[in-house]
């Protein structure tokens, strides 16, 4: 399998960068991530970001930007991303009018379509993360499937995440097999075996990782990425030491 570079969604620590932003990064750098997937960026200006980056010899994978932000101010958006280096833009989650309903997934899909046009014209992708309720169904059709018959598949990429993907009750592997040529990103989120399907460091739970990661490789995934909403038996930055620990194991990074 070709090796995929490793990096993690800074989400996971939330409460950390809240604290210090820069200090964090340094940790995250000191355990072996080659990128960073960001969810905010701690009120740096880009170019000090870019130059934070540059000393930890951290690659920006890609930053998840809510739909209000990219629907206000899509070229300031991208100012930023191409200033930082970042490839992607990731859409990252839907409320109420944008997902409840097949007229709402179809208005979304044109929203989303559109700012994919522009982060292109500017040399950017854009890619839409999953939860677990994009497999609702409206009218016979999932919002996934509405998403996806409503853009244009060479501009609109997916993130998939497989924990979600999994607790939607999906095959990861056959969704991982589905986007071939279309999922540039991957979070790689495990599942606990237990009766709450809560959230697991990357090995430690129920996912089968030997599958799904050479279909993802053999199918043109850039970057596998480590995420944990929620950090249950240990600290978040254990966690995410926990996954890489395992990652390493297994040759991945």
């Amino acid at each position: 399998m070709t090796k995929i570079p490793i990096g993690l969604q800074m989400y996971t620590l939330r409460a950390e960068t809240s604290v210090d932003f820069v200090g964090t990064l340094k940790k995250v750098a000191a355990l072996g991530f080659a990128g960073v997937e960001f969810a905010g960026f701690g009120n740096l200006p880009a170019a000090e970001l870019k130059s934070v980056l540059g000393d930890l010899n951290l690659r920006v994978c890609g930053a998840h930007i809510g739909v209000d932000q990219l629907a206000a101010n899509i070229n300031g958006v991208i100012e930023c991303q191409l200033e930082i280096g970042n490839p992607y833009i990731v859409v990252p989650y839907l409320t109420g009018d944008w997902c409840n309903s097949t007229e709402a997934w179809i208005k979304t899909a044109t929203a989303i379509n559109n700012w994919a046009k522009v982060a292109r014209a500017a040399g950017l992708g854009l890619a839409y993360h999953n939860h677990d309720f994009e497999y609702k169904v409206f009218n016979g059709k999932t919002g996934m499937q509405l998403l996806e018959e409503n853009t244009d598949t060479t501009l609109v990429k997916n993130e998939l995440d497989l924990y979600w993907v999994t607790r939607a009750g999906i095959d990861p592997a056959s969704e991982v097999k589905k986007y071939a040529g279309r999922l540039p990103l991957l979070h790689i989120k495990d599942m606990a075996n237990d009766e709450e399907k809560n959230f697991a460091e990357f090995g430690e739970g129920v996912l089968d990782w030997d599958t799904i990661l050479p279909l993802a490789a053999a199918g043109g995934t850039e970057w596998f990425i480590v995420e944990q909403d929620r950090c249950i038996n240990h600290q978040p930055l254990e966690s995410v030491a926990i996954s890489m620990k395992n990652l390493k194991a297994r040759g991945l990074a």
